[in-house]
C-alpha cells in the first residue's frame, strides 16, 4: 500500500496534476465525486476526507452522519477526456465511519464482505460484463419518444456512422484507463451498441463499469448525442442488458472446469447455477433495480423471463456457453437477467452469494431448458418446471423483503433503504396516468 501511494504522489507531482477526485457510489449505484488538491492527497490516504453521509442516498441515517472516504490508490488513474489542461485524475474510495470501521452501507464494502466470505471458501470471483446502451440524438423525447442516432442493426457496419467513430473514442479512452476491451459492436437496436470488458475479479470490474458508464457519457457529450443505460427506452426495439460471465477459480485452478464432464462443467459449477437459480427472484430487485427494467425482461428480443437454464439457449437465464477444447480456465456461466442500470456492487455480492448458497447447500441442479423458452405455451412451461422471473419491481420486492440471502449480503441497513427507495419508485410509476391508458380508454369510456 505503501509503495503505491508513493506512486501515486509522485505520478501527481510528475504529470502536474492539478485535481484529483474522489469517487464513490450511493446505494442506488450513482457516481459521486469530491474534487481535491494535490497537496491535500497525502492526507486524504492517512485520515480520510470528511463528508456529510446523510446527504447522499442511503449510506447513513441522520444522527450517525459522518462519514469518511479513504482513497484506494490502486485505482489511480488520470481522466483522459481531461486532456492536458488542468490535468485530472481519480480514486475510487472506501467509505468509513469516523472511529475507522467500514461503513456497512458502502457498496464496495458490501461486494468486499462477500469476496472475503468466497475467500474463507478458497474462491476468487470472476466477472466479464457485456454492457449495452443506445446513443440518442439528445436527451430529449420527441413525439415519437426518443431519437436514435442510427437505424443499424446486429453488427452493422456503418462507414462514418456515429457509432463507429463514438465506439473508436470510447475504447481508446478505456485502454487509456488501464481497462481492457475484448468487442465492442453495434447492437439489436437502432443507435444501440454493446462494448465486453475484459474478465477480472469482481471488486475491480465494478469499479471498472463505474468508470466504463463515465466514459461513455463523456464521450456522447463530446460527439454532441447522448447515451443512456435504460434498460429499455425504445418501444418494440431490444433493452440493454449487461450479461455477465460468471467463474470462480481456487488459485490458478478454475473451480467450474471438469475435464470429462457435461459441457466440462464441475459439480461446483452445476450447484453454482443451481445456487443461481433458486435465489434469481429474490436479487432481482437488485440485478433489476428499475421500474423499467422489467419492460425489458418480459419485452422478447433475448432477454430471460423464465428461470432456466441451458447450453447453447439464449432464452434461457442462464446460459453455459460453448467450451473451448483444452481451455479448461474459460469455463464459465453467463448470467443474463443483469441491467446495464444495476448497482455493479451490489448485483455482484448478491450473484456471488447466491451461487456460493448452492455449492455450500449442495443444491442440485434441475434440468436444462433446451427448447425456446419463450415460444412454449404457459401449461408447457408449468409442467417442465419454469417459474416465472417477477413480472414487475413491486412483484421484485415481495421476493426480495423475504430473503435471508439478500438481508444477510446487503445487511440491515442497506437491504431496508433498498426496499424502501424501491417502494417509493414503484408508488410514484403506479399512481401515473400513462400515454397508453389515455390513448386507449379516454375517447372510448
Amino acid at each position: 500500500m505503501d509503495k503505491q501511494r508513493d506512486f501515486v504522489l509522485r505520478t501527481i507531482e510528475e504529470r502536474g496534476v492539478k485535481f484529483v477526485r474522489l469517487w464513490f457510489t450511493d446505494v442506488i449505484g450513482t457516481l459521486k465525486s469530491v474534487a481535491i488538491a494535490p497537496a491535500e492527497v497525502e492526507g486524504a490516504f492517512a485520515e480520510g476526507i470528511g463528508f456529510d453521509g446523510s446527504a447522499i442516498e442511503g449510506l447513513t441515517r441522520t444522527f450517525e452522519s459522518d462519514l469518511l472516504a479513504q482513497p484506494d490508490p490502486s485505482t489511480f488513474q488520470i481522466l483522459p477526456w481531461r486532456g492536458e489542461v488542468d490535468p485530472t485524475a481519480r480514486m475510487f474510495c472506501d467509505l468509513a465511519t469516523p472511529d475507522g470501521r467500514p461503513a456497512v452501507s458502502d457498496p464496495r464494502n458490501v461486494l468486499r464482505r462477500a469476496l472475503a466470505k468466497a475467500a474463507d471458501a478458497g474462491f476468487t470471483f470472476y466477472t466479464h460484463p457485456e454492457i449495452e446502451f443506445y446513443l440518442l440524438k439528445s436527451s430529449q423525447v420527441g413525439p415519437d419518444g426518443p431519437v436514435p442516432v442510427d437505424s443499424a442493426g446486429y453488427f452493422d457496419n456503418v462507414p462514418g456512422g456515429t457509432a463507429h467513430d463514438f465506439r473508436r473514442s470510447a475504447v481508446r479512452m478505456l485502454e487509456d484507463l488501464g481497462i481492457s476491451v475484448e468487442y465492442s459492436h453495434h447492437e439489436g437496436g437502432p443507435g444501440q451498441n454493446e462494448i465486453d470488458l475484459r474478465y477480472a475479479d469482481a471488486l475491480t470490474m465494478a469499479d471498472n463499469i463505474m468508470t466504463f458508464r463515465t466514459v461513455v457519457k463523456e464521450v456522447a457529450i463530446e460527439q454532441g448525442v447522448y447515451a443512456t443505460f435504460m434498460p429499455k427506452p425504445l418501444n418494440n426495439h431490444p433493452g440493454s442488458g449487461m450479461h455477465t460471465h460468471l467463474s470462480l477459480f481456487e488459485g490458478d485452478v478454475n473451480a467450474f472446469y471438469e475435464a470429462g464432464a457435461e459441457y466440462q462443467l464441475s459439480l461446483t459449477g452445476r450447484r453454482f447455477i443451481a445456487g443461481l437459480l433458486r435465489h434469481a427472484n429474490e436479487i432481482a430487485a437488485v440485478t433489476n433495480q428499475f421500474v423499467n427494467s422489467y419492460k425489458r425482461l418480459w419485452g422478447g428480443d433475448e432477454a430471460p423471463s423464465f428461470v432456466t437454464w441451458g447450453h447453447a439457449n439464449r432464452s434461457a437465464l442462464i446460459r453455459v456457453p460453448m467450451y473451448k477444447p483444452n481451455k479448461g480456465q474459460s469455463t464459465r456461466v453467463e448470467y443474463r437477467a443483469l441491467d446495464s442500470a444495476a448497482n455493479p456492487y451490489l448485483a455482484y455480492a448478491l450473484m456471488l452469494a447466491a451461487g456460493l448458497k448452492g455449492i455450500e447447500e449442495e443444491y442440485e441442479l434441475p434440468p436444462e431448458a433446451e427448447d425456446n423458452v419463450w415460444s412454449l405455451s404457459d401449461s408447457e412451461r408449468r409442467a417442465l418446471g419454469y417459474a416465472p422471473l417477477p413480472a414487475s419491481l413491486d412483484h421484485a420486492l415481495e421476493y426480495m423483503q423475504d430473503s435471508e440471502l439478500v438481508a444477510e449480503t446487503l445487511g440491515e441497513q442497506v437491504f431496508n433503504y433498498v426496499l424502501l427507495n424501491k417502494r417509493k419508485d414503484w408508488e410514484a410509476y403506479r399512481g401515473q396516468v400513462t400515454p397508453f391508458e389515455l390513448q386507449n380508454n379516454l375517447g372510448l369510456l
